[in-house]
């Protein structure tokens, strides 16, 4: 039931509003009969008392009643501005991410040792990222978060929101359990962009991919993810975690292909080689996310210490303005309307205990 701005959970409870009348009716050893008062002066201090007394009775009903219909407010939706981005994290949470990122040192440690620093000394590529997440999105209270994990397939965990809370509880439930073996970037990439789909735009939008693979995509797919990505104006950002002996993709990887001139021996092989990788799956997802319409950005990571590079430059280059609708909840009013009820009982106990007083 709403009455104006108000609406009250249970409406029924209001048919006992007209016993607050009941203090008003005068009871019959109230009354006593003089023949005359004539010569009484007035007492304005009594008749003032008496009103009061009725009136913080009547108070103290109504406001019990009241406060058992249920008052509040109705939910309401509030349009807000803020500096930010609308972001959605992508997180693989497949098994190949529960192994271990390089030491902070890789680069100074022998290569032949290198497999036995990494195990003994190493932490968890998901754990890294889930702390570092964890702090990105703490770090930036006006963005709008939404949380999505995949492995064979995307996993809906957190919708866009701007309450942290939620979110850094569903990036802490991402570290439950081991993931599975499969993963499909494909499928996951088109469950984020229809996260969109129903979206009015209102300012910046991210994916932020987080794994440490790729993947051939078919052409239906690349398709799906080109057009959904520029229709819905996102870009998309790669915090590729590198894993040991995996391929990096810097600008070799990134060079477009080579034109063979004639039959030159040496631009040929130059051509195959190019080719050649293409057929690791990271660099062909890489290269497929460069020829897209939006922005993208490539951020590589061996080491803890890169990744968290990679997160803090992310965090640098969105921050525009943002218009976002935030839903507040209802409100309710119970017990402001009890607090009144009871500071209307007290001050008739006090009424009451001057009265005893001032008969004894």
């Amino acid at each position: 039931m709403n009455i104006g701005a108000i609406d009250f959970a249970q409406p029924w409870a209001l048919l006992a509003l007209p016993l607050a009348a009941l203090p008003l009716l005068r009871r019959r050893r109230d009354t006593l009969l003089f023949p005359t008062l004539d010569w009484l002066p007035r007492d304005r201090a009594g008749r003032i008392a008496g009103f009061a007394w009725r009136a913080l009775a009547v108070f103290a009903l109504a406001a019990i009643v009241i406060a058992l219909a249920g008052p509040g407010s109705p939910e309401t939706t509030v349009t807000r501005t803020g500096r930010g981005a609308e972001i959605l994290i992508l997180m693989d949470r497949s098994r190949s991410m529960d192994a271990k990122m390089k030491p902070a040192d890789w680069r100074t440690i022998d290569p032949h040792s290198m497999l036995y620093q990494v195990e003994s000394r190493g932490e968890p590529k998901s754990a890294v990222a889930r702390d570092l997440l964890s702090k990105f999105v703490e770090q930036r209270p006006d963005d709008r978060f939404a949380l999505m994990f995949f492995s064979a397939g995307p996993m809906n965990v957190v919708p866009f929101t701007q309450h942290d809370a939620v979110v850094q509880a569903g990036i802490k439930a991402g570290g439950l359990g081991r993931g599975l073996s499969d993963t499909d970037v494909g499928r996951a990439l088109t469950a984020a962009i229809d996260s969109f789909d129903a979206r009015a735009y209102t300012g910046s939008r991210i994916i932020l991919l987080v794994t440490d693979g790729g993947t051939h995509l078919d052409e239906p797919t690349r398709k799906r993810v080109r057009e959904g990505l520029q229709a819905n104006r996102i870009a998309l950002h790669w915090l590729y975690l590198r894993t040991l002996n995996a391929p990096e993709l810097d600008a070799e990887a990134s060079a477009p292909p080579p034109q063979a001139d004639g039959d030159d021996p040496a631009a040929i092989e130059i051509r195959n080689a190019y080719y050649a990788q293409e057929s690791i799956a990271e660099v062909s997802l890489h290269r497929f996310f460069q020829s897209l319409p939006v922005t993208y950005r490539l951020y590589q990571a061996d080491s803890p210490e890169d990744l968290a590079k990679a997160v803090a430059e992310v965090g640098r280059q969105q921050n525009f303005p943002l218009d976002f609708d935030e839903r507040v909840p209802r409100q309710d009013h119970s017990r402001l309307f009890l607090s009144l009820a009871a500071l209307c009982c007290a001050l008739l106990l006090v009424y009451r205990s001057l009265l005893l007083r001032s008969w004894l």
